[in-house]
């Protein structure tokens, strides 16, 4: 059994804006409120296989690896746990009038099944408020 979780939002910026705040894992909990930390597991740039341990508030700590990457346009990482596979993809791309991005979170296995149920709410409430400042990030406009 699986569970997607996923949003989209408008931004009015360019794409390559977008993209250079939304791959820069490093500096998310400077402007994310879902992220307490985020302690990088290798050195050099953010690529595929790049490793992460991410810390968020009321969620349990995951290490992070990304298993896709399309520079300027998406990433997608994955952690693992006993029963329980979560994947997180984050995507812009251009919309014409500025830039769409859209994040998702997915759990599978046994134990996916019961995090997606015990956290449904945070996790859409956080990829929601992610979106919203990363918005806010790159506009300077307040999150909404």
């Amino acid at each position: 059994m699986s569970r997607l979780f996923v949003t989209s939002r408008h931004i009015d910026a360019p794409t390559d804006l977008v993209w250079e705040v939304l791959a820069d894992v490093d500096h998310w909990p400077d402007w994310l409120p879902t992220v307490d930390s985020v302690e990088r597991l290798d050195d050099g740039p953010f690529t595929l296989g790049s490793r992460a341990r991410v810390r968020q508030p009321r969620l349990p700590r995951a290490d992070w690896e990304v298993v896709e990457l399309v520079e300027g346009r998406l990433f997608t990482w994955r952690s693992t746990g006993p029963g329980i596979t979560t994947t997180g993809r984050h995507e812009v791309v251009p919309d014409g009038a500025g830039s769409t991005v859209t994040l998702s979170i997915e759990q599978h296995g046994p134990a996916g099944a019961v995090a997606a149920l015990l956290w449904r709410g945070l996790t859409q409430r956080y990829i929601e408020l992610e979106a919203a400042s990363l918005a806010a990030r790159v506009t300077g406009a307040p999150a909404a």
